[in-house]
C-alpha cells in the first residue's frame, strides 16, 4: 500500500519560524481542517500537542469532537452546534444565522472586509452584535479573512484598512484576528491576537518572490510499492488510450497510487517525481505506471512541485490525498 510520512522536524521547525512571527506560541491557532490538509487530523493534533500549540481551526463540528482533547480553544469554521461547549467556539459567517445557535454558544462574529465570500457586512456589525447579544450568545471574538494576502494587487491593503476601521468602533474586550499564513509572513510585525496559520504549518507556503524567503520546509511525502513490472519495447503503449510510446526498450513498472488516493489526474503523461522519474501514460483510478524498476517510489515530498503538472495549487495536492491511505510521524 502506498504510504505517507510527516516529518516531525520540519514541522517543529516550520512552528519555531512562525512563533518567532508572532512572538508567542499562545498566538498561534493551527488550521487542521480538511484532515489537516491532507496530512492526517489525529497525527498534526498529537504533534501540535507535543510541541505546545493551545489552539485549532477546523471546518466541521465532527473535527473539533475528534481533536477536542488536544486543545484548549478550538474554532469551528462553517458548522453549527446542538450543544453548547465550553471549549468549542462557532463561527456566525451570515447575521440570518444567528437564530439558529442554541443559548450559550461561544461564537466568533467573521466579518466581511471585502472578500465577499462570507462574514456579516460592515453595515451589519454593529447590529449583528446586538442579536447576538439577545440571543444569549457568548461573543468573543471578531474576525476577516483575506483574499489576496499572497497577491500583490491592492486587495489586500484596502481589507486590511477596512478591518483596521472596524477594530476601533466594536465594544472592547473581544479579540480580534485576521492573519492567515501569508499575511503573518507578509508583515514586518505581528499585533492581533491570533494568527490562523494552515499552509505555513506544512511547509508549503508561497509568496512573491519580492517578498522576505521565510525557509519554510515540507512535512508531507508520499511513497508508493511497486505491483508489477514489465519489459516494454520500443513503439510499445502504455495505459489507457495508449497515451504514451516507449521510444526505447525499457522497463515500466505499476505502483499501487492512482487518482482514487488522491495522485490528480492531470498529472498523466508529464509528472516526473523528485528523483527525476517519469511517469507512463494515464494515471489509473488505483495505478500510476513509471520508468522505474523500484520497489518504493517516492511520488512527491513537496506538494509545491507536484502542483504545477496538474495546473493547480499545493493545497489541492495535499487535500485530495485520502485518509485512508497509512500516515507514519519520523
Amino acid at each position: 500500500m502506498a504510504r505517507i510520512t510527516l516529518n516531525k522536524s520540519n514541522f517543529f521547525h516550520n512552528l519555531d519560524i512562525i512563533k518567532a512571527q508572532t512572538q508567542s506560541v499562545e498566538k498561534i491557532a493551527l488550521v487542521l481542517k480538511d484532515n489537516a490538509y491532507g496530512h492526517g487530523l489525529l497525527e498534526m493534533a498529537t504533534l501540535a500537542q507535543e510541541y505546545g500549540i493551545t489552539k485549532a481551526v477546523v471546518r466541521s463540528n465532527a473535527e473539533a469532537q475528534t481533536i477536542e482533547e488536544f486543545f484548549e480553544y478550538i474554532l469551528v469554521l462553517a458548522d453549527i452546534p446542538k450543544v453548547p461547549s465550553k471549549k468549542i467556539r462557532y463561527t456566525i459567517n451570515d447575521a440570518q444565522s444567528i437564530k439558529e445557535f442554541p443559548k450559550g454558544t461561544l461564537v466568533e462574529l467573521k466579518v466581511n472586509t471585502d472578500m465577499n465570500r462570507n462574514g456579516v457586512s460592515i453595515k451589519e456589525l454593529n447590529t449583528s452584535i446586538e442579536l447576538i447579544e439577545k440571543r444569549g450568545l457568548s461573543l468573543e471574538a471578531i474576525f476577516t479573512h483575506f483574499s489576496c494576502a499572497d497577491e500583490l494587487n491592492g486587495n489586500y491593503e484596502r481589507q486590511y484598512e477596512n478591518f483596521s476601521k472596524i477594530k476601533q468602533n466594536v465594544p472592547k474586550g473581544l479579540r480580534f484576528h485576521s492573519c492567515n499564513s501569508a499575511a503573518l509572513f507578509r508583515e514586518e510585525s505581528f499585533d492581533e491576537d491570533i494568527v490562523r496559520v494552515g499552509i505555513a504549518a506544512y511547509g508549503c507556503l508561497e509568496m512573491p518572490s519580492s517578498f522576505k524567503k521565510h525557509g519554510l520546509k515540507p512535512i508531507l511525502a508520499l511513497y508508493a510499492n511497486k505491483i508489477s513490472s514489465r519489459q516494454i519495447s520500443k513503439g510499445d503503449c502504455v495505459g489507457y488510450g495508449a497515451t504514451f510510446e516507449c521510444k526505447e526498450n525499457q522497463v515500466v513498472s505499476n505502483y499501487d497510487f492512482g487518482y482514487g488516493d488522491g495522485f490528480l489526474r492531470a498529472n498523466s503523461n508529464t509528472y516526473k517525481t523528485p528523483e527525476a522519474i517519469q511517469i507512463a501514460g494515464r494515471i489509473s483510478m488505483d495505478n500510476s505506471s513509471f520508468l522505474s524498476d523500484e520497489d518504493e517510489l517516492l511520488i512527491f515530498n513537496d506538494a509545491r512541485e507536484v502542483a504545477p503538472y496538474a495546473k493547480t495549487i499545493s493545497y489541492e495536492v495535499l487535500t485530495s490525498l485520502k485518509a485512508n491511505i497509512k500516515r507514519e510521524i519520523i
